[in-house]
């Protein structure tokens, strides 16, 4: 109990004190989370909503696909990650290992299958009365979509969040493709573990704290955004 009370205490002042790296980890997780989950919302939601809305052979089993890489193990990714980013990998060239952009890359991964899922179930869960009912006015095919995606904006939403909670509280693959490099590619996860194997356990609850707030403070914007579409 005192080691938790002591991380509030430190994380409190941390934040207070403005400490520049502290704050430098702090955006530097925010920016990698948050274009990971552009990307995998800007590829995620018209892949699922594509996956749900058309019928075609073998739909059946690309869901289960998609539903199994929902669970990524985020070390597996970064392997993969890590290979092709490699000297001696096909993208080794661009030199993007240990950088920011390749935890993005290995973040973006994890979150396109999760908002394609969570897509899918969100548009499968609309009433198929409201299909019929926009085909027998006369909509276009556009039109139902766009209709269908409406009736389901709160589960695409939900999706974000979902994607969200997993990307910033990873920490297996941007450990390995960004390599938890101090100011360049240390995020709040990366920090945390590398405090806990130095010993220093109240800086760790610390970190693990402001994540925490961190973490709580998005998802409240998001679902708040979800309150207000309930309401409409």
């Amino acid at each position: 109990m005192s080691a938790i009370l002591e991380g509030l205490v430190k994380a409190l002042w941390l934040l207070i004190s403005f400490n520049p790296e502290v704050y430098s980890i702090i955006l530097l997780t925010l920016r990698v989370s948050g274009i990971a989950i552009a990307i995998g919302a800007f590829l995620g939601i018209p892949t699922g909503a594509t996956i749900a809305l058309r019928d075609f052979a073998g739909k059946r089993l690309l869901i289960s696909i998609v539903n199994t890489l929902m669970g990524l193990p985020p070390v597996v990714v970064g392997l993969l990650v890590y290979l092709m980013l490699s000297t001696s990998g096909p993208l080794g060239p661009l030199q993007l290992l240990y950088t920011p952009t390749a935890m993005i890359i290995a973040q973006s991964i994890m979150a396109v299958p999760i908002v394609a899922g969570v897509t899918i179930s969100s548009i499968g869960a609309v009433d198929k009365i409201i299909h019929d009912k926009a085909v027998s006015l006369g909509a276009t095919r556009s039109q139902v979509t766009m209709t269908i995606l409406k009736e389901a904006r709160l589960g695409l939403l939900m999706a974000i969040i979902v994607a969200f909670g997993a990307a910033i509280s990873e920490v297996g693959a941007v450990m390995i493709v960004g390599g938890n490099i101090r100011w360049a590619t240390r995020v709040l996860t990366t920090a945390i573990v590398l405090e806990t194997e130095l010993g220093e356990f109240s800086v760790a609850m610390a970190l693990g704290i402001i994540l925490l707030l961190m973490s709580f403070l998005v998802n409240w914007v998001l679902t708040q955004m979800q309150w207000k579409g309930m309401r409409r």
